[in-house]
Formats: C-alpha cells, sequence, structure tokens
C-alpha cells in the first residue's frame, strides 16, 4: 500500500475560509524567518498578531521558575500561532520556540481587524479554532491528572500521529517529524528517564519503532487501547467526542473506570483492566 498523505496540523484560521479569501488574508504579511531554537516569541511578550507556519517545526512551551519545560504543542505547516493576541491583544500566554529552521508569515493585529470588517465570516473561522485549543487544554489537564505515565507518553505519541503522521500501511503511522525523548518527555510531563523505559518496553513489545530519527506506530489500535482509560466528564456525565483523535477524549468500557476518575484517581487494578 502507497504512503497516504500527511495528516495536516489541527484546525487553523485559513482552514474555514472560501480559497480567494486565505489568500488574501495573508497576501501583505510580513515574512519571517527562524533558525533551529531561535525563540519567535516569550510568554509575557506583547501580542501584536499571529503568525501562519509555511515550513519547519515550532515548539509552544511554558517553563517553571526552576527552569522545567512543559511543551504544549508542536505546530507544523499550516497551523496559525499566536491567535489569541488577535482577539484581546493581551501579552503572550506561553512562548514559541523553532525546533528546526522555519518559514512564517506575520498578520498584525490591526491588518486582521481591517480584513475582517470586509470579509466578517473569518471570524467563524477563528472562533473554531480557539475551541478546540481549549478542548485540547482541557484534554492535557486531564491527562495530567488521571493518566498512569504509559497513558501519558501514549497520549503524545497519538496526538503526534494525528498531527504529523503518515499512513505507510499496514497499520504502521510514521511521525513525520524529528521529535526527541526530550521533547516528548516535555509534552507528556514526565522525567525523560520514565519515557525512556516506556519506550524501551514498547519497542520490544513491537507497539514502536523508531528509524532515522523518526517515531513509528507500530500498533496504534494497542496505543489506543492504553490511552483509553481517559475519560472526559462533562456536566452531564455524558463521554465527549470520541471522533477527534487530537483532542485525546476516550470512553473507557469498565464503569470502574469511570468511578475512579470521578474521585480523582484510577487504581492499578483499574487500569489493568482496560491495558
Amino acid at each position: 500500500m502507497g504512503a497516504k498523505p500527511l495528516i495536516p496540523t489541527g484546525p487553523s484560521l485559513l482552514s474555514g475560509l472560501p480559497e480567494h479569501l486565505s489568500a488574501k488574508l495573508f497576501a501583505s504579511a510580513k515574512p519571517v524567518r527562524l533558525n533551529a531554537d531561535e525563540v519567535l516569541f516569550l510568554a509575557g511578550d506583547a501580542g501584536d498578531g499571529c503568525y501562519h507556519v509555511e515550513d519547519g517545526l515550532l515548539k509552544v512551551t511554558m517553563v517553571s521558575r526552576a527552569g522545567s519545560e512543559r511543551i504544549l504543542a508542536f505546530f507544523g505547516p499550516g497551523a496559525i500561532v499566536g491567535e489569541l493576541s488577535i482577539i484581546d491583544g493581551l501579552p503572550r500566554s506561553a512562548s514559541v520556540v523553532a525546533v528546526r529552521a522555519a518559514k512564517l508569515s506575520f498578520l498584525s493585529r490591526a491588518a486582521f481587524e481591517d480584513f475582517a470588517k470586509k470579509h466578517p465570516e473569518v471570524y467563524k473561522s477563528l472562533v473554531t479554532l480557539i475551541a478546540a485549543r481549549l478542548r485540547e487544554t482541557d484534554a492535557v489537564v486531564a491527562a495530567g491528572s488521571f493518566l498512569p505515565l504509559r497513558g501519558r507518553v501514549a497520549c503524545t505519541l497519538l496526538e503526534l500521529a494525528q498531527d504529523f503522521g503518515q499512513d505507510v500501511g499496514s497499520g504502521r503511522i510514521v511521525i513525520r517529524q524529528k521529535i526527541g525523548q526530550s521533547d516528548l518527555a516535555a509534552m507528556a510531563g514526565i522525567a525523560r528517564e520514565n519515557v525512556s523505559r516506556i519506550l524501551n518496553d514498547w519497542k520490544r513489545r513491537k507497539l514502536v519503532s523508531r528509524l532515522s530519527g523518526y517515531y513509528c506506530l507500530e500498533d496504534k489500535a494497542k496505543l489506543q487501547r492504553i490511552d483509553a482509560t481517559l475519560i472526559f466528564l462533562v456536566k452531564d456525565g455524558v463521554c465527549g467526542d470520541r471522533s477527534r483523535l487530537s483532542s485525546r477524549i476516550y470512553c473507557g468500557g469498565e464503569n470502574r473506570v469511570m468511578g475512579s476518575l470521578a474521585a480523582g484517581r484510577i487504581a492499578e487494578s483499574d487500569w489493568a483492566s482496560v491495558r
């Protein structure tokens, strides 16, 4: 079976616009180039516009006072970065750094507002994008609160596969970005040593492999089962939408798992029942 196209990065400001409008929106945008490890902006910097990623890879991070890094997301070609400032003009809520050399287009808030006056339908796409980001943030908080270490690593790999995966046949998904163990650990919110131990175990079990710096999900279905204990509890008690892998919202089949989550914990016996 031939390789399928790359799965695009999640919803962007351009996704809901007619082609002629999306072309006009960034037609006069200022080109920006970043080298690997170069900072685009830091948390607290003035928010005066957003960036469209043309090429390369960026990471969105927050750093504690002790210097620990937590990666919130990776963004590749087609993604929009810094869109919150278009709405409120407040300082940046997180830092963005180039993982590898990147080409961007900068759209100022003033330019966006002028464009939106002529084309108000752009706000519908913007609201969709913000809603998707909020859902992802909710899932990250839930994963950090409820999932064991293996579940957090599975969450991270599945999200990267959703954003950057390429189906190479026989159920194998290659993550077409070179992500190191340190970055995986920072995204999962656990120590790198734990990520290394878990990945080595999964390599032995042929769940994951790595070739030339690229991770490959050899058995995506099993990783999804590992991730399946994360239940998004909404007010009416109904599990969230399972159709969006990137939101990492899944419904476990065991009532006792639901009970453990409602109590704010997952017992090891409950975890074992859905591995």
